[in-house]
């Protein structure tokens, strides 16, 4: 690929917001009275230790994340992982980890931690499954921004873990051109300059060109994307050459036209030419991947892999 998205991986961004998150759910969990009933029945001061299993098969990811879970709940709770965050789970023999300490406070973190690893591993799981279905194509899987609110970073590093791909984290990270944005261009509100999408994608080259806005590597914005529902606007984009083209809801069909007339426009010497990559986008399900991918496009992006995974289930057997 020529450019690409900043690719999310593990980091201090993504482990302070888990320490937000669970501040939240700390807050909501225990309140202002704790957790009453752990409270009556277990004596303060006894220790014990839980290991979390996997009760199905799938992807983990999250089990980074557990001791930080575990300290904020209480600095004497100790984490323990048995596998990295990425690997394959067959089922209820996978132990993923351990957790020692009070017993009061393992009880406290128990959700916390199950909650959190859950809803990440069942998205990794089904990231898992879109790639496991487009094997043998040149198309790689891209997240959107279609995350939950406050989850974005770790949703799209449970991306990562499941194999996919990072696409644009937030409305800094790179310039994508909708069609909001062309719909703005040509009505009266644009008085200085209406536009069509091909001086959208000069606008937003010049933008990246001249700004001081530096992505979260301190790099000037890489990408420019724009969004096209029809062949006559990606014939109208191409010879500007934005680094990517986002199809909207097009069949298998034209988006295999879209490929060839991609491939065209680079004329006879396509090694000189700046190559613009195209992106599947709407309509795409586990049903439909596999003919999106065999058009010739690079990327996919699915919103379903983090709105609609269901959370994988994960248990602690004490």
């Amino acid at each position: 690929m020529k450019k690409d998205f900043n690719q999310i991986v593990w980091n201090e961004q993504l482990a302070e917001d888990v320490r937000k998150l669970i501040a939240l759910a700390i807050s909501e969990d225990l309140g202002l009275s704790g957790d009453i009933t752990t409270l009556a029945i277990v004596p303060e001061g006894v220790t014990g230790q839980a290991v979390m299993r996997a009760r199905q098969s799938g992807i983990v990811a999250g089990l980074v994340a557990a001791p930080t879970i575990a300290a904020a709940i209480d600095s004497n709770l100790k984490w323990e992982s048995y596998l990295r965050d990425g690997a394959i789970l067959n089922g209820d023999l996978d132990v993923l980890g351990k957790i020692s300490g009070p017993f009061r406070s393992i009880l406290n973190a128990e959700r916390m931690i199950l909650n959190l690893v859950g809803k990440l591993s069942g998205i990794a799981t089904l990231t898992r499954r879109y790639i496991d279905e487009i094997d043998g194509t040149n198309a790689k899987i891209y997240d959107t921004r279609k995350t939950t609110l406050g989850w974005r970073r770790l949703e799209k590093y449970a991306v990562k873990c499941g194999g996919g791909m990072t696409h644009r984290t937030g409305l800094f990270d790179a310039i994508l051109i909708k069609d909001n944005h062309l719909a703005f261009g040509a009505s009266e509100l644009a008085v200085d300059e209406k536009y069509t999408p091909a001086i959208a994608v000069r606008k937003a080259k010049q933008y990246g060109q001249k700004s001081p806005i530096r992505n979260k590597n301190g790099e000037q914005i890489p990408i420019v994307e724009i969004e096209v529902d029809s062949l006559e606007q990606l014939t109208e984009v191409l010879p500007e050459r934005p680094d990517v083209v986002l199809l909207d809801n097009m069949s298998p069909e034209t988006l295999r036209q879209a490929v060839k007339m991609r491939n065209e426009s680079c004329g006879e010497n396509p090694m000189n030419c700046e190559f613009v990559e195209l992106e599947a986008s709407g309509g795409v399900n586990l049903k439909t991947v596999r003919a999106i991918a065999k058009s010739g496009v690079e990327r996919i992006s699915v919103g379903a892999i983090t709105h609609s995974a269901i959370s994988l289930d994960v248990g602690l057997d004490f």
